[in-house]
């Protein structure tokens, strides 16, 4: 369950304050996954930051019975000057991992990103999908209850693109996700439930097929 109580989230912009939520109360219901749809600029992100932690609201909170990830995808914020296994060491002893199962997991983090000797340089020299790759591995090392993917897309070629869903898919037995994606095809394949962030509203829609057809009505 997902409960947000009251919650405002706004930004200050030279053309006033920009609102991505204002006094929202709404509940996402168990067990289900959840497509984030809105135009660009509305504050898709900012809510995956708001739900995983990362950010706070200005006012109000958000309740959850989850266990949730930090937001994967092409603009996270793993450490650039560190490399790929200094960045996985320092998320594995924040997860509260014993050390002596570190060591185990940074090799399956290496064998499943596929990154080679580009495992032990500095993350400011991987190209987006090399990037995106780790990020998805770190993730995966973990158990959550609950994934958010905000614009990952396809990770890597064909054959690393079927090895990651098929990881996702074992971690969906006992998780959910929660998605960002301009491609609505994915969001309709992956996803049971909608909601439509628009001009500081969350509205909540029972299909995905429901909630992009009231997207579209706002082009």
């Amino acid at each position: 369950m997902i409960r947000f109580v009251n919650a405002t989230k706004s930004f200050r912009t030279r053309h006033g304050r920009k609102y991505v939520m204002r006094n929202v109360n709404l509940e996402i219901p168990s067990g289900v996954n959840v497509a984030f749809i809105g135009r660009n600029g509305a504050g898709k992100s900012t809510i995956l930051r708001l739900l995983a932690g990362c950010d706070i609201p200005d006012e109000g909170h958000i309740e959850t019975t989850y266990a949730i990830s930090w937001p994967m995808g092409l603009a996270n914020g793993l450490q650039s000057s560190l490399t790929g296994r200094e960045n996985a060491r320092f998320v594995c002893r924040i997860m509260g991992m014993p050390e002596e199962e570190i060591d185990g997991v940074l090799a399956w983090i290496r064998k499943f990103s596929e990154l080679g000797d580009y495992f032990d340089m500095p993350i400011r020299t991987y190209s987006s999908g090399m990037y995106s790759r780790l990020n998805f591995a770190v993730s995966m090392a973990f158990d959550f209850d609950c994934y958010i993917f905000d614009e990952m897309g396809a990770v890597g070629d064909q054959d690393f693109h079927d090895k990651s869903r098929q990881v996702l898919q074992a971690k969906q037995d006992d998780s959910i996700i929660i998605k960002v994606s301009h491609d609505l095809d994915e969001l309709k394949r992956d996803c049971d439930v909608a909601v439509l962030v628009h001009e500081g509203n969350l509205t909540l829609f029972d299909t995905v097929e429901a909630g992009v057809e009231a997207y579209l009505a706002l082009q």
